[in-house]
C-alpha cells in the first residue's frame, strides 16, 4: 500500500453555503493546475449536494473544461441506476447530465450479478483510465477525490470494523451490507484507490456531525481518519459542525 500523505488541513467555512462555495474554488483550482485530462472522483450522501448545485449552476459552469473532465465515484448503493438512492445518479441529475459528454461520466455499474462482480468491472474500468493495473504514487489516479464522514465514521463505503477498510490490494470492493441506513449493498473504492490523488477533499457540515467530528479530531482511527491523499488532504466544516470549544478562523 502507498503511504499516505500527512496530516489533514482543517479549514473551517462560516455555515454550509460558504462551505459549498469554498469547496467549489478549490474544485475550480484542481481543475485550473492541470492543463491535460482530469479526474474528479465524487461522492454520494446529502454533503456534496450544495456543491454540485454550485457546478452546474450558471455562473460556474462555463468555467470547466468539459471536454478535458471525467467524473467517477467513490462509492455506490448496489441498486438500479434510477433508484432515488443511487449517488452518481443524484451527481447526474445536479449538474452532469447537462454539461458533461457521456462519455466522461463513469459511474459505478449495479446492473452486475452482485456487487464483488461490480467492484471487479468498475476496477477494470479505473485501471483501462489510468493505463495500468498498479498505482504509482508519482502518477495519481485522481486529481480530487471528495468524501465524506458518515456518524459512525465510515466513508465512501468503507465502515469500521469491516473487513474492506484493510484491503490493499483491490482497488474496487463490494460491501455485502451497510453498517447504517440504507441498509442495501454497496461498492466502494478502498483506501488505497482514493488515497491515490493529488487532493483528498472532505465535507463536513451541519450539528449532527458535531459528535463524528468530534471523534475524528480527537484521533480516533475511524475510516474517516485513515482515509489520506498520498498528496493533500483537506477537511472542510462549517461552524455548526465544531466542537463546543473550537473556533474557526473568522
Amino acid at each position: 500500500m502507498v503511504a499516505a500523505g500527512g496530516p489533514p488541513k482543517l479549514i473551517v467555512a462560516a455555515d454550509a453555503e460558504a462551505l459549498a462555495q469554498a469547496a467549489a474554488e478549490r474544485v475550480m483550482a484542481r481543475i485550473a493546475a492541470n492543463p491535460g485530462r482530469i479526474a474528479i472522483c465524487l461522492t454520494g450522501g446529502s454533503s456534496p449536494k450544495k456543491l454540485y448545485q454550485r457546478l452546474g449552476s450558471d455562473r460556474w459552469r462555463g468555467r470547466i473544461p468539459w471536454d478535458r473532465v471525467h467524473w467517477f465515484i467513490g462509492d455506490e448503493r448496489f441498486v438500479p441506476e434510477n433508484d432515488p438512492l443511487n449517488n452518481m445518479a443524484i451527481a447526474r441529475a445536479t449538474f452532469l447530465d447537462r454539461n458533461a459528454p457521456s462519455g466522461h461520466v463513469h459511474p459505478i455499474p449495479t446492473t452486475a450479478e452482485n456487487p464483488d462482480a461490480s467492484a471487479a468491472a468498475y476496477a477494470r474500468e479505473l485501471q483501462a483510465f489510468y493505463g495500468s493495473d498498479q498505482l504509482d504514487p508519482a502518477r495519481p489516479l485522481f486529481d480530487l477525490v471528495l468524501m465524506g464522514a458518515g456518524p459512525d465514521g465510515h466513508t465512501a463505503s468503507l465502515f469500521p470494523g469491516y473487513p474492506q477498510i484493510e484491503e490493499t490490494a483491490r482497488w474496487v470492493v463490494g460491501v455485502p451490507k451497510a453498517n447504517v441506513a440504507p441498509f442495501v449493498p454497496r461498492v466502494s473504492l478502498t483506501l488505497p484507490a482514493l488515497a491515490s490523488c493529488r487532493e483528498m477533499l472532505f465535507e463536513i457540515a451541519g450539528h449532527d456531525k458535531q459528535p463524528i467530528l468530534t471523534r475524528l479530531l480527537n484521533g480516533e482511527t475511524l475510516p474517516a481518519l485513515r482515509a489520506r491523499s498520498n498528496g493533500e488532504t483537506v477537511w472542510l466544516v462549517d461552524r455548526a459542525a465544531l466542537p463546543e470549544g473550537i473556533r474557526g478562523p473568522r
